[in-house]
């Protein structure tokens, strides 16, 4: 049981750690908005990675054919969202002392939702814990214990990432001044709508 705890943990925080869409919106949020908002950002990933991971030990093979099955929609509908995302992130003028206003129940809502249900979009994710699973093998066999622990250590391995995350931007919010703000927001901004663009491309070319 320990030794799966750890393995899903593993994997949970590595992909979590991936550089990706997901990882420069939250890592902006976190920079310009406060470490709570973009914390709150980065738990809407890790359920959703826990609830993929789910899918994938559980082996729910429907859901799974069902995911994969609009697999082109999905990449459709998440790269047009992250179009829109970098594009605002671009535009608009970011104030230092938005966390304030930001961190409200509405805010924090807002900020778990939208990743949550961008994560959701990429099937990508499903592929890699389906790996995991493959990986494990028998050693998923067994009722649902095991792969339970599987799920709880890949969500608390993704969590963890967020929560260093933030606090690593946490400490780095002081030194960030209004042309650092701007920059972040148009480099961050462009790397989102790019991998965007990129989601979209794919699913087209398909």
């Amino acid at each position: 049981m320990a030794s799966l705890l750890i393995r899903g943990f593993a994997l949970g925080f590595a992909i979590a750690a991936s550089p990706g869409p997901i990882f420069f919106l939250c890592l902006r949020r976190s920079l310009l908005r406060g470490w709570l908002i973009g914390l709150v950002s980065g738990l809407g990933v890790a359920t959703a990675d826990a609830a993929y991971a789910a899918v994938a030990v559980f082996g729910i093979a429907a859901l799974s054919t069902i995911l994969l099955g609009g697999e082109r929609w999905l990449e459709l509908f998440g790269g047009a969202a992250l179009i829109l995302l970098g594009i605002r992130s671009v535009l608009e003028q970011p104030r230092i002392g938005e966390a304030s206003t930001a961190a409200t129940g509405r805010g924090l809502l807002w900020a778990y939702a939208s990743t949550l249900g961008l994560t959701i979009t990429n099937p990508a994710t499903i592929i890699s814990f389906a790996a995991l699973a493959a990986a494990l093998g028998a050693g998923l066999a067994g009722g649902f214990g095991r792969p339970a622990v599987v799920v709880l250590g890949v969500a608390l391995g993704s969590a963890s990432w967020w929560c260093l995350l933030a606090l690593l931007a946490a400490m780095l919010r002081t030194r960030v001044t209004p042309d650092v703000a701007r920059a972040i927001g148009i480099v961050s901004g462009l790397a989102i709508a790019g991998l965007g663009a990129l989601a979209v491309a794919a699913a087209v070319g398909k």
